[in-house]
């Protein structure tokens, strides 16, 4: 049983890493809480559903998928993001600003779902299977699709943590959140460079929406409850920290599978805010956060 609850945890553990990382990748590269992220997911899953239903393959609408999670990313910078904050003066407004739009984007974009394809619960079908492994006479909680939402999850964190730190982007990246002026004074396309962040953090929310949505359904609200995960995963394991944000989703998936296993499912969500303020508490910026802050 121990085993087995485990096993629960690190898959749902997964997916809210997912959705934290790309929560995170929006917030090192713009200083911006991105409230809309989970709308985004969903029209990039829903695009990928489309794919899906016209090829009858599953390995080609899901690059499409993130693909169009990208550019989703990148245009909404373009042509909302960039605007708003080009327009908002210095003080009070221009920091709540852009938390405030990407909530009025999130109403929007599900808005604009419920429009093309309905409030009916849709099925984005994988070829994996989502019946456990067997060992002998005992089948785990732990499906190939369970498998590869662990492995996908991997995947993402290797190759963006390389490219935040191995690469010029990444330091780019880094350089325009914390000091744009200086970056920009460097020879850094600041505009540019946020633009790319953008399009990274669609890609990584479409991942979550194409790899989870086939254990479940599909709808335009499908993601809230992933994004709340996420977001409380990203807090707690560090919003400025890659590897904090797998951690905190890890730590998040394993303990709500202990709690509905042995508590029940009514205070799931509930202890999931305390761990978040008892860490806050302890770590005001995250397990993994920041100890100093730069300004920009």
């Amino acid at each position: 049983m121990f085993i087995d609850t485990l096993l629960i945890g690190i898959s749902s553990g997964a997916i809210y890493s997912l959705m934290a990382l790309a929560l995170v990748l929006v917030w090192r590269s713009t200083r911006v809480v991105n409230f809309a992220q989970s709308g985004q997911a969903v029209l990039s899953t829903y695009i990928g559903y489309e794919i899906g239903v016209s090829t009858h393959n599953y390995w080609i609408s899901l690059p499409l998928a993130i693909l169009a999670g990208a550019i989703l990313g990148s245009l909404i910078d373009l042509l909302f993001m960039r605007l708003l904050i080009g327009r908002a003066k210095a003080g009070p407004i221009a920091e709540i600003a852009p938390v405030i739009a990407t909530l009025g984007l999130l109403g929007l974009i599900q808005s604009l779902i419920g429009l093309i394809w309905g409030n009916a619960f849709l099925h984005y079908a994988s070829p994996l299977s989502g019946k456990g492994f067997t060992f002998g006479s005992h089948t785990i909680p732990f499906s190939p699709q369970n498998l590869f939402i662990v492995v996908a999850s991997a995947a993402v964190l290797a190759i963006f943590g390389a490219i935040f730190k191995y690469t010029d982007l990444g330091l780019a990246l880094r350089a325009a959140s914390f000091q744009p002026e200086i970056a920009q004074l460097a020879g850094v396309r600041v505009s540019r460079v946020r633009n790319i962040g953008w399009a990274f953090a669609g890609s990584a929310g479409a991942v979550a929406g194409a790899v989870i949505t086939p254990t479940s359904t599909l709808s335009p609200n499908s993601l809230d409850l992933l994004f709340v995960s996420g977001f409380i995963a990203a807090v707690i394991g560090g919003l400025d920290s890659l590897v904090g944000a797998v951690i905190g989703g890890m730590v998040l998936g394993v303990g709500f599978s202990f709690i509905l296993q042995y508590i029940g499912g009514s205070v799931t969500f509930l202890v999931g805010f305390i761990i978040l303020m008892v860490v806050l508490l302890i770590r005001p910026r995250g397990i993994f956060g920041h100890k100093v802050s730069r300004r920009a």
